[in-house]
């Protein structure tokens, strides 16, 4: 295979690139056009302003199927909406029980909470594909514990874990669900899902921009802000406002990011998020059949079924992962990623701690022209050509 200058995408996992269109016409729209702060003047733009993201709350609302848009709130990234979570609901000496497919993106929150807090932290092992059983989630709860944390695709394996199973196994205990990988791959219902908190990014299977996040909380659901300040209502008082969602958003919002954020909710509705599912089964499939027969190449997770994304994690005998990236990116324009992911735990579940793997990881963005020339650079790789 000859050096190309096309570049093919395939690091989706990270950040999805391209956006859409509509993403990118309104974060413009906004910086134009508008620019002003929402909720802190009665001046023409403020107002406009805040209706954008007054629509992009509801748009957000009923793609995860929550009645009342106040209770979503909107972040910078799923990391953050994770440490409002969890340091929002976390009291001393209380226990968490996690799955040992989690993010750092909860696993550092928890281990602070763990030296400060002196919180006690269980965890369900996940078998060598990464799934998680119901079963051990229900033998691991106690009447002692407060939250139970799942991850619900592994940024690593593409696994996806069994949702409402797991919340049956928890039964009366709240759960906080770790979507940043499978909103806008996965139809999500908050509400018949029986879920208390999800946390998700914009940037990721959402398509919108960077510095975009959410945490929904449920309706009656009390947990503690991580910062306070000024909202633009209530500012008459010096306490902080005891009303969703300002109780949770001080400051400045990433107004035209939320924005595009909005407008990618409403494309990915448009599109159907069935139609997306279909479309990267298809993309897994066509890698996992081309990359599974690649000699010298181990694939991690799940074989192929229902229950994953297209996000391969792999290695190939005696070829460093750094070097299999390198030579991807340099001679045949492909983007993946290397390492640990963010998620040293998940590698020591699927066994590839502490080197980590490469992680190749497709989107409904992406075409099968470029995922079939992927395994045959990957292939070439493999072979040493």
């Amino acid at each position: 295979m000859t050096t190309s200058k096309k570049i093919i995408y395939l690091d989706q996992a990270a950040t999805s690139f391209p956006k859409a269109s509509p993403v990118m016409e309104a974060v413009s729209n906004f910086l134009l056009n508008i620019g002003a702060n929402p909720g802190r003047s009665a001046h023409s733009l403020s107002i406009k302003a805040a209706h954008i993201l007054y629509e992009a709350r509801r748009s957000i609302a009923e793609f995860i199927g929550a009645s009342d848009s106040r209770n979503v709130i909107f972040m910078q990234n799923a990391t953050m909406a994770l440490n409002l979570a969890l340091l929002g609901f976390l009291k001393v000496n209380d226990e968490v029980v996690i799955t040992s497919m989690e993010h750092n993106s909860v696993m550092r929150p928890l281990r602070s909470l763990e030296q400060e807090r002196h919180i006690v932290i269980k965890r369900v092992r996940a078998n060598a594909q990464g799934y998680v059983s119901p079963d051990e989630v229900a033998n691991t709860v106690s009447k002692k514990t407060r939250l139970v944390v799942v991850n619900h695709v592994s940024n690593v394996t593409g696994t996806i874990q069994p949702l409402t199973q797991i919340r049956d196994a928890a039964g009366y205990i709240p759960l906080l669900v770790d979507a940043a990988q499978s909103a806008g791959h996965i139809p999500l219902n908050v509400e018949q899902d029986g879920i208390d908190m999800l946390a998700f990014s914009g940037h990721k299977g959402l398509l919108g921009p960077p510095g975009t996040g959410v945490l929904y909380v449920r309706p009656g659901f009390e947990i503690e802000p991580l910062i306070t300040g000024g909202t633009g209502s209530g500012s008459e008082s010096i306490e902080q406002p005891d009303f969703m969602p300002d109780r949770f958003e001080s400051g400045t919002q990433n107004s035209c990011g939320i924005a595009g954020l909005g407008a990618a909710v409403r494309w990915l509705m448009e599109q159907g998020i069935d139609s997306i599912r279909k479309t990267e089964h298809r993309y897994a499939v066509q890698l996992y059949e081309g990359l599974s027969v690649i000699k010298g190449l181990t694939l991690y997770g799940p074989e192929l079924t229902d229950d994953r994304l297209p996000i391969f994690a792999f290695t190939i005998k005696e070829i460093p992962i750094h070097e299999i990236a390198l030579r991807l990116d340099r001679d045949f324009g492909i983007m993946v990623r290397v390492g640990l992911q963010c998620a040293p735990e998940a590698h020591r579940t699927i066994g590839t701690f502490p080197t980590g793997t490469v992680r190749l990881s497709a989107g409904h963005l992406n075409t099968a022209e470029e995922i079939d020339y992927a395994i045959k650079a990957i292939r070439n790789v493999a072979s040493g050509k």
